[in-house]
């Protein structure tokens, strides 16, 4: 198998992978190669692994940060719908059998940003976070 894949699920995870290592070829060749990026509140849409890989620089200089976390995947055949804590994305299954997306709405705005987000999941001594959500555990993402 080419770059990319086995799952949609993994997909997520080397997508965080690459944004946190900063890595923009790595981060870049998870897309498919006409594969459409939007962050929203960040900027406007880029197309293409060149373009995808300036704006994770422009993301990276700012500071932002992407944590996996996909709570729901609908697939069908060759082609998935990737529900995650901070976007949706349409993936696909290529001719070499690994995943890329295809379509990805990042859920990003300029109060993300890396130590907002270590801040805001660390617990505190009274099982809430700082914002005071409570951790979900497998009984409450079931609901």
């Amino acid at each position: 198998m080419g770059q990319g894949a086995h799952t949609p699920e993994e997909l997520d995870a080397l997508f965080e992978d690459a944004f946190v290592l900063r890595d923009s070829g790595a981060l870049a060749s998870l897309f498919e190669a006409r594969a459409l990026l939007v962050a929203g509140g960040v900027t406007g849409e880029v197309r293409g692994s060149e373009e995808i890989a300036l704006l994770a620089s422009a993301l990276w200089s700012r500071d932002f940060t992407y944590v996996a976390d996909p709570r729901r995947v609908v697939q069908t055949h060759d082609i998935a719908l990737v529900l995650a804590a901070q976007g949706t994305s349409v993936v696909r299954r290529g001719a070499d059998g690994a995943w890329r997306y295809a379509i990805s709405l990042l859920a990003i705005d300029s109060e993300r940003r890396r130590s907002d987000h270590e801040q805001a999941t660390k617990p505190s001594a009274w099982g809430t976070n700082v914002r005071g959500e409570r951790p979900l555990t497998d009984d409450a993402q079931c609901q």
